[in-house]
């Protein structure tokens, strides 16, 4: 075939292409940790706590032992012989935590004792009979009163319940002495036309990924190696800490992280049970198994958000805000876990939001409480941020009589202002966010819905308009900020064939890298995107990596893959100058050939050139066999995407239930490399935004005791619960990597939030009603209504 008969390659970059990965997903061709059977499998079931605090007496594992099928039965002590405590990711002094406690139980659903055994249900009728006995203390559920050390302390050693005592932050606060000057912040109170204070509550969440947790660990005594399988959203930081708990090597561990159905944060963590497997297995040089159940889920995977903070806002009468002060208290739960004490830093990081405010403080105390712990889930910080301040502003606007969009216009950082440092230290890339906020105003046609609004309370209606600005840190990377370092590999080789295999780093649990780095690639070569393989998920594999966490595969994953390719791609040059006696300078990449520019049909074909590279007679001069390379890259500084999200919403008067009748989404990620692909992120982020809004929440009674432990109780965002998604979005690019993306996989929830809270508020505000907490139970609604706002 002639240069002039092949067809031409499409665009790729930008595209709407369907996910590579979606026909083995939905055709059951997929394999996840539970579909894993290795030949002598074993399977572990865990003994859990029913108390939420108490000290552990006595555990009697006679009967267990004694049944049929029964391998091995370890209590904690027993397993903290050939175990230390689990290791965390932050700075902050921790308690000892347990992969399986050891003489206390500090939330309900704590491991207390694992069986092994020769398949799944003789492990879990183990389980169920061992018998402990515990001596019931006090459980500490408010987080408030946990501060006074009432009723009982959560760890000895921590005075007052208190993980984190203190962490001031923004103005006034010297960040290597901490120590504070409040002049600018009573100043600006002190001066203020209007002062607005609210106690807010950012609820408890359970991430509920589509797939349970599950690990399988496989110790070859022969080898001394061992290979783990866990639906992790980082394999590399598994490897390293599965090797650390062990005592071996890292050449010693092998991670892989299979299809991983659904992450949402909470499998960035490394789990109790995943290190038990691993030193189980080991024990018994046998492979095992775990997969966690969903009432195991509810109590047992990390929750998300549970902070509480005290808002108070300073501004002009015209709307300029001018100090904006929150007391942050952070429930962490029972215990530390890889990020636990990190997420509510992101919640101080982010309080400036999209506005120069001359002042900012915030102080953070988080707290020990006997619940599951907390950890990062979809957005991690940020999210809470998000709502504490739009909610101010959304007070604001009411307390002034001023449109909603016209405070948060009078008070953006304004777009020649970037790059912008913030009050609370934060340095924002890039942003024009007049022009979502205007995007989005007139895709919603928000002067029109004004009217329907108040034509709709004319009629006796309960209708209210909300609306929400966001902007958030995401592509993370410094290594100054992440305690695994922040960059992140790649590696691509040219096969014989001509056909590209590339390794990544980012371990995608949903975000469609096979797809959109195939297509970067493939455009970057002048290639088929059939021609392209994108390998991740195993450290056998993929040589390093970090990981996929706070919307980084792109910004930081997609960059260095590219980088990887550019290597690549030069050398390759040489080896194609060579066949066609050119100037590699001269060549251009496209439509499956190299040739001299202006001269397409004199060229070779990728295959041909890729051929040669392997068999290189006679081999150019300075130049290795091959076409293979690697590269590490780190940026300089995090991405900030931003957006603005419009929610309508009309209560019923006579049963308080609230539906949205309308959601407006215009989102600002940077560059875009599949439409698609953006689109489906975001109506998941969507999705889980306006759930907590509306629909969820984690509670504990005053025992500690897990109220909503299924999805009887618990519920989630369903297709009816949810209107039809308007979205658009604006491109400001990012000059913190090459191709100005920013990272989009948890927008969705950052703007969703509080736009419907704000929405709700609105319609409620003809009875006085100046806030309401999440979520919008119908009950407490309705309650509103017939109280008037009391």
């Amino acid at each position: 075939m002639t240069a002039a008969e092949r067809p031409i390659l499409p665009k790729l970059v930008g595209e709407r292409i369907k996910r590579r990965e979606d026909p083995r997903l939905i055709t059951g061709h997929a394999t996840y940790v539970d579909d894993l059977k290795l030949p002598g499998l074993l399977h572990l079931a865990f003994k859990r706590s029913d108390s939420a605090h108490g000290v552990i007496k006595n555990i009697d594992t006679s009967a267990a032992e004694q049944m049929p099928g029964v391998e091995l039965v370890m209590t904690g002590k027993q397993l903290a012989e050939i175990l230390g405590p689990m290791p965390i990711g932050t700075p902050f002094p921790s308690p000892d935590h347990y992969a399986i406690a050891t003489d206390r139980v500090r939330y309900v659903g704590e491991p207390v004792a694992v069986v092994v055994a020769a398949d799944r249900y003789l492990a879990r009728d183990a389980a169920d009979a061992i018998e402990v006995d515990i001596e019931e203390l006090p459980a500490v559920v408010d987080p408030e009163k946990a501060m006074q050390g009432e009723p009982a302390a959560v760890h000895e050693g921590f005075e007052n319940n208190l993980a984190v005592p203190y962490v001031p932050g923004g103005t006034g606060v010297d960040p290597a002495t901490m120590e504070v000057d409040n002049s600018a912040l009573d100043k600006a109170f002190a001066e203020a036309d209007v002062n607005i204070s609210q106690r807010m509550t950012n609820q408890r969440l359970a991430p509920n990924a589509m797939e349970p947790r599950g690990v399988v660990a496989h110790w070859e005594p022969g080898k001394e190696q061992i290979t783990i399988w866990s639906g992790t959203q980082n394999p590399h930081i598994l490897k390293t800490m599965i090797a650390a708990q062990l005592g071996v090597g890292q050449h010693q561990v092998r991670a892989i992280a299979p299809e991983v159905g659904g992450g949402f944060g909470c499998k960035i963590n490394i789990y109790g049970e995943e290190y038990t497997a691993a030193a189980i297995s080991r024990k018994l040089g046998a492979p095992v198994k775990w997969i966690e159940d969903r009432s195991e889920a509810f109590m047992a995977t990390t929750h998300g958000r549970d902070i509480l903070a005290y808002v108070d806002l300073a501004a002009k009468r015209d709307g300029t805000v001018t100090a904006l002060k929150l007391r942050l208290i952070a429930d962490v739960g029972a215990y530390n876990m890889l990020l636990t004490a990190a997420v509510p830093t992101l919640t101080m990081l982010m309080l400036n939001g999209t506005y120069d405010i001359p002042v900012v403080r915030a102080e953070l105390t988080e707290v020990f409480t006997n619940k599951t712990p907390t950890d990062a889930y979809r957005g991690a910080g940020r999210p809470e941020a998000t709502y504490f301040v739009e909610r101010a502003f959304d007070m604001l606007a009411h307390e002034l009589g001023m449109d909603p969009a016209d405070v948060r216009r009078k008070n953006f950082i304004k777009k020649d202002a970037f790059p912008y440092t913030t009050q609370m230290g934060a340095i924002y890339d890039s942003g024009d966010y007049e022009t979502a906020l205007d995007r989005a105003l007139q895709n919603a046609g928000w002067e029109q819905l004004k009217q329907e609004r108040d034509q709709a309370r004319a009629e006796g209606r309960i209708v209210g308009l909300g609306l929400a600005y966001y902007v958030e840190v995401c592509g993370l990377g410094p290594s100054a900020s992440l305690p695994t370092g922040g960059w992140e590999h790649a590696g691509v080789t040219i096969e014989r064939d001509g056909r590209i295999t590339a390794t990544t780093g980012s371990s995608p649990h949903g975000q469609g890298n096979e797809t959109t780095f195939a297509q970067m690639l493939a455009e970057q070569f002048g290639v088929a995107f059939d021609d392209v393989t994108i390998l991740h998920g195993d450290t056998g594999v993929v040589k390093q990596g970090i990981g996929t966490f706070g919307s980084r595969s792109q910004a930081v994953g997609g960059t260095v893959l590219m980088n990887a390719g550019e290597k690549v791609k030069k050398k390759m040059a040489k080896f194609a100058a060579a066949m066609l006696d050119a100037n590699e300078d001269d060549l251009v990449f496209e439509n499956g050939m190299i040739s001299v520019k202006g001269s397409p049909g004199s060229g070779k074909t990728f295959a041909e050139v890729a051929s040669f590279a392997y068999v290189p007679v006679p081999l150019p001069p300075g130049v290795e066999p091959g076409l293979s390379d690697e590269a590490f890259w780190e940026p300089e500084n995090n991405t900030y995407p931003f957006g603005c999200h419009i929610v309508m919403m009309e209560i019923d008067r006579e049963t308080g239930e609230p539906r949205l009748t309308k959601v407006v989404a215009v989102d600002d990620a940077g560059t875009i490399i599949n439409p698609m692909i953006v689109d489906g992120q975001i109506h998941g982020g969507l999705a889980q935004g306006i759930g907590q809004a509306m629909i969820e929440e984690v509670v504990y009674d005053e025992d500690g005791q897990l109220v909503t432990g299924s999805f009887m109780d618990y519920a989630i965002p369903r297709a009816d619960d949810l209107p039809w998604f308007e979205m658009d979005n604006t491109v400001t690019t990012t000059p913190v990597n090459p191709m100005g993306a920013k990272g989009v996989g948890e927008a969705g929830t950052l703007g969703s939030t509080p736009a419907v809270v704000n929405a709700a508020v609105d319609a409620l505000s003809p009875f006085g009603v100046k806030h309401v907490d999440m979520m919008l139970r119908p009950e407490k609604l309705w309650r509103l209504m017939q109280g008037g706002g009391a």
